[in-house]
């Protein structure tokens, strides 16, 4: 299953860590909290390292979620895909 990352979550206590995630074929808060728990793999593209996160709770009513990752991600990663194992 794959993703795209929409945008960090912002607020007061900004951590580059949190972000948003736009999943495939997902349009709705039921289908979305189903997937809470998940591993994320976020792989640069041009080093092919990657960074690994979870899925921590869903954003919002229409199947969005966000997702924490071990390690702060690069601000080029919006927009980028990402792999839900």
């Amino acid at each position: 299953m794959n993703g795209t990352i929409t945008n960090f979550k912002l607020g007061n206590r900004y951590d580059g860590r949190k972000v948003i995630l736009k999943i495939e074929n997902i349009k709705s808060y039921r289908e979305a909290a189903q997937l809470i728990g998940r591993k994320v793999v976020w792989v640069h593209p041009k080093k092919n390292t990657f960074i690994k996160g979870k899925i921590i709770r869903v954003h919002g009513k229409r199947g969005k979620a966000l997702a924490f990752f071990r390690k702060a991600l690069p601000g080029f990663a919006v927009g980028s895909r990402v792999q839900i194992l």
